[in-house]
């Protein structure tokens, strides 16, 4: 079940969407590895939190489909000849990470909300190359990943609900943290990432 809710704060501006569209090659192996650091998230987290039996079950499912998700986008790497290759990383993730508080519970809310808008964006921002995208077929590639990156976002939000000493507290968190995400995005970053 999809758990719909306002994550983001501000909208993906369009000036990343001509960047991204004027760069395909580029933001399919971004994208690659975006795949492979979302099924790492969720493994880290399994293996900080072992004992919460319903964060690993969940989310050892949401790792094995980043995965496959990974998998697929390399296939589109091999189609277009696109080596799998390191790529810098712009200062969206690590931004979003320097925010986790250190101290328990608040490390383990932190990590799942960081999780939640990351998903969030990604979500918003497939959604706009599979309706924007002149290349049909990946556009609908990229359109049929959108349901699973609003599963995956609904997903860590009521993990975060689940172990939050305080529920209540969740989406007061998650404003903040969205805020600070909406502000690492005001600045274009001068290559195109699937997050920058």
């Amino acid at each position: 079940m999809t758990v719909l809710i306002k994550v983001i704060q501000q909208p993906t501006q369009r000036a990343w969407l001509d960047q991204a569209l004027g760069n395909l090659d580029l933001l399919l192996l971004d994208h690659a590895h975006c795949e492979r650091k979302a099924a790492g998230v969720a493994l880290q987290l399994i293996f900080r939190y072992p004992a919460h039996a319903l964060l690993v079950r969940q989310l050892t499912e949401l790792a094995r489909e980043e995965l496959e998700h990974a998998q697929r986008v390399d296939t589109w790497l091999e189609k277009r000849a696109i080596p799998l290759a390191p790529l810098p990383a712009p200062p969206y993730a690590s931004g979003l990470k320097a925010l986790v508080r250190r101290p328990e519970p608040e490390q383990l809310l932190d990590s799942l909300l960081v999780a939640a808008l990351i998903e969030a964006r990604s979500h918003e921002r497939l959604a706009l190359l599979a309706q924007h995208c002149p290349d049909p077929e990946l556009a609908h590639f990229y359109g049929d990943l959108v349901a699973s990156e609003a599963r995956h976002y609904g997903l860590y939000w009521l993990l975060a609900k689940n172990y939050a000493p305080d529920p209540q507290a969740v989406d007061q968190r998650l404003a903040v943290l969205a805020y600070a995400e909406s502000n690492l995005l005001a600045v274009l970053h001068p290559q195109p990432r699937m997050h920058s």
